[in-house]
């Protein structure tokens, strides 16, 4: 009868660690899109959104575990149950809420333009004629405007948005869109060769992505963003991250991006 125990110990260690990890919240997201998704010069997932994702694992009580990946994989690995949650600046869109379920937002933005220096392109409109040359990034809402919108623009997609921002600042695409703080941050890195757009043509919310089989995480996940907000949140990471972005944005009447 001794050895009933010992051997079980096994079992009940395993057991444990097996509810452990089904108990840790796993966050997928790109780390590539300064300030919300971002390393550290160490390797450390950082950012807006990383931030975010603590508070909510700790609102939650759970362990988190931030799973980083190709913006490209972030839905299929949600369908999979690969991840819990996508928080990576996501825009919630009618064809994403076919496969997946997003939170209230948390964020709100529009698609912009990054063009050169020394373009005559002043608003969108003057893109619509035939032939204009449009980079954008891959699987991003950009990328699903340009197609349905600019059926005649010659558009080059790539995995990389600094691609998109090469390809305006030497010449070759006459602008890349995408959203507003990117094209921002952009234009700053890139002020002898290009120039921003910011007044946005179509607008866009961010919020958190969540599988359509867990309804109770939606829930949970939508009371915390409540209370986060209330509780001055959002405007907290906005002054830590986004202060010089609010007012740049603030000077041509856009509202801060977090609210």
């Amino acid at each position: 009868m001794r050895f009933f125990p010992i051997l079980l110990l096994p079992l009940l260690l395993l057991t444990a660690c097996k509810r452990t990890d089904s108990n840790t919240l796993r966050v997928g997201m790109e780390l590539t899109y300064p300030p919300f998704e971002t390393q550290t010069p160490s390797g450390e997932p950082d950012g807006i959104s990383v931030k975010l994702a603590e508070a909510l694992a700790a609102d939650l009580k759970r362990p988190l575990k931030i799973v980083p990946m190709e913006f490209s994989g972030l839905i299929p690995a949600l369908k999979s149950g690969s991840i819990d949650l996508v928080i990576s600046s996501m825009t919630a869109t009618d064809e994403r809420r076919q496969s997946i379920n997003f939170s209230e937002p948390y964020a709100f933005t529009g698609l912009a333009l990054l063009v050169g220096k020394d373009s005559n392109v002043q608003s969108i409109e003057d893109l619509k004629s035939p032939g204009k040359r449009l980079a954008v990034k891959s699987s991003t809402t950009s990328e699903a405007w340009v197609r349905k919108n600019l059926p005649d623009a010659k558009l080059t997609a790539f995995t990389d948005d600094a691609a998109c921002v090469l390809e305006v600042a030497q010449g070759r695409a006459d602008g890349f869109i995408y959203d507003q703080l990117s094209i921002l941050r952009y234009q700053r890195k890139n002020p002898s060769t290009t120039r921003a757009i910011l007044q946005p043509f179509t607008e866009e919310s961010w919020a958190v992505g969540i599988s359509k089989q867990n309804a109770a995480l939606l829930k949970q996940t939508n009371a915390f963003l409540a209370r986060f907000r209330a509780e001055g949140g959002l405007e907290k990471l906005t002054d830590q991250h986004l202060k010089e972005e609010k007012a740049a944005l603030a000077e041509q009447g856009i509202a801060s991006p977090l609210r």
